[in-house]
């Protein structure tokens, strides 16, 4: 059961390296300990109202993909079991518990990987001005929500939080990281995607476009952060997908939905959150969870 939402956590005797939109990253000598906050960003804004258990609803969902996805790249993961941490961390038990990760030092390669298999979100406004998404021509008369022939790499760059990531070229990205390693995060990226997709499908799930992220670890690419959450990805019920037009789903649409009825102009300070969104945003994680790996929390 939830102890009450985690807005930041606290583990004052451990190097806190870096608080990130979501996620509180501590140094552990060669190791990292990567905690999943409450926290929930739209439009690049942290909310200053959290939704509860989302930091462990998020780790579940991560924990499920990285053992499912191992085959295809290596991750960074080392251990979500808090019992078996440095002695340092152990402390901190009921904190870290269902919420943490024992990770692998990584360099993350700064570009953000996102595919896109169905036509949404901002791509959909691109097609509509200009028949492509991120540069990238598609054929005429695609509807909203339609899926694509083939998934799409969209890259884009990573910026501090509070600004915009902005989307580049494959072209661009081949001069940011070098051709080999721009080549490499490309076909992992869409065999990520294909893979999630199709397991994903078999669970009444469809996912329309992700976002990962990778990471140099001993001269290899690896795949860290998260993967494959209602954070990082559209989720569509399947059974009420039907294209030309928004869809209904299991992530943050909902909350960007509200968001966009406002009159905000998407830079902080954000707005307060009415108690219906926070509930309803939860649910829609916890129906994620529930769907993706067959149990809810613990």
């Amino acid at each position: 059961m939830s102890n009450g939402p985690m807005v930041h956590s606290h583990l004052k005797e451990l190097k806190l390296l870096k608080r990130g939109k979501v996620r509180d990253i501590y140094e552990l000598e060669d190791k990292l300990l990567i905690v999943a906050s409450d926290r929930i960003s739209a439009f690049d804004v942290v909310m200053e109202d959290p939704i509860p258990d989302k930091g462990r609803i998020l780790t579940g969902i991560s924990l499920f993909w990285f053992e499912q996805s191992k085959h295809i790249v290596d991750n960074h993961l080392l251990s979500a079991d808090v019992s078996s941490y440095p002695e340092a961390c152990r402390k901190y038990g009921k904190e870290l518990q269902g919420r943490s990760m024992l990770v692998k030092k990584a360099d993350p390669i700064p570009v953000e990987c996102i595919v896109r298999g169905y036509l949404s979100g901002s791509g959909w406004t691109e097609y509509l001005a200009r028949q492509s998404v991120c540069g990238i021509p598609l054929p005429s008369g695609l509807r909203e929500s339609e899926k694509l022939d083939e998934p799409i790499f969209t890259p884009s760059t990573k910026e501090e939080q509070g600004l915009h990531d902005q989307n580049i070229s494959f072209e661009k990205t081949c001069e940011i990281l070098g051709e080999r390693v721009a080549r490499e995060i490309r076909s992992l990226s869409i065999a990520l995607y294909r893979f999630g997709r199709d397991l994903a499908a078999k669970k009444g799930i469809l996912i329309a476009d992700t976002k990962f992220e990778f990471g140099m670890n001993e001269g290899k690419v690896i795949l860290i952060d998260e993967v494959l959450t209602p954070d990082s990805s559209r989720f569509w019920p399947m059974d009420s997908y039907s294209p030309g037009g928004p869809q209904s789903s299991f992530d943050k649409q909902y909350l960007r939905d509200y968001l966009n009825s406002l009159d905000w102009p998407k830079t902080p300070p954000p707005p307060r959150l009415p108690e219906e969104v926070t509930r309803k945003t939860r649910e829609k994680y916890l129906e994620a969870l529930s769907r993706l790996t067959g149990h809810g929390l613990s």
